[in-house]
């Protein structure tokens, strides 16, 4: 199984059985597909969608935490899309994981509309123009809306959702109203939101939130989450979502 990574690639231990492979120099997944998979209020039964998938990291915490009855992950990047699925293969779950180099504005035609219980996202977080776009057309593509924005995914997400489907997405505080309003644009309700603090005191930086497609007008906020403690820790919390003994 050794031969499925390469040479400028890492074998990382995600410490619940299951591992991932990721390139030693470039993008590398964080704390948000850690706190996104856990987020994700998945059954047994669902057929879910993860759009923008790149290493299969939030795919493969998915089944490990919550094993619905079927992933697709969708790519864009080939290169990607491809490594993701050598993660899939290296742990045998080929059966439950398929990985697509697709783009997720395609996915409604190509996968057909209500087709799925359940949609998962970790998008780029970045307006173009709102920043420096990073050199590495790869990472660039990641973190800026370079080939798709966020109305994007929010109007595929609907379309591939079907009624009463649900939606799970981190994103930057500073994109909320964007997102409140796309959501309801496309009928895709609002049910269930957490902020995201690096540590008491400090202003949250990432939300995570829920949409029902056709859910009434009801939106119920969490409590905060903290990811640092007072010491600069791990708070218990995250700790407790990783699966580590504090």
């Amino acid at each position: 199984m050794d031969n499925l990574v390469k040479s400028d690639e890492t074998l990382d231990d995600l410490q619940n059985g299951y591992f991932l492979i990721q390139k030693k120099e470039g993008f590398r997944f964080g704390v948000d597909a850690v706190l996104l998979a856990d987020f994700a209020a998945l059954k047994r039964s669902d057929k879910v969608l993860e759009m923008g998938a790149g290493t299969g990291i939030i795919s493969i915490l998915l089944h490990a935490k919550k094993n619905p009855m079927s992933i697709t992950a969708l790519e864009i990047q080939e290169e990607m899309a491809e490594m993701a699925r050598r993660s899939v293969i290296y742990n045998k779950l080929e059966d439950r994981i398929s990985v697509l180099p697709m783009d997720l504005k395609d996915a409604p035609g190509k996968l057909g509309k209500a087709s799925v219980n359940a949609v998962v996202t970790n998008p780029p977080y970045m307006k173009l123009g709102s920043g420096i776009v990073n050199p590495s057309q790869k990472q660039a593509i990641s973190r800026f809306e370079l080939r798709c924005s966020l109305e994007d995914v929010i109007n595929s997400a609907c379309d591939l959702l079907m009624p009463g489907g649900r939606f799970f997405m981190v994103h930057r505080t500073d994109r909320l109203v964007d997102i409140i309003v796309s959501m309801r644009n496309k009928k895709l309700e609002p049910k269930r939101i957490r902020f995201v603090h690096s540590s008491i005191g400090k202003k949250p930086h990432l939300l995570l939130i829920e949409g029902m497609k056709g859910g009434k007008a009801e939106l119920k906020f969490m409590e905060p989450l903290y990811i640092y403690d007072d010491e600069g820790e791990y708070t218990k919390e995250i700790h407790d979502i990783y699966g580590r003994i504090k």
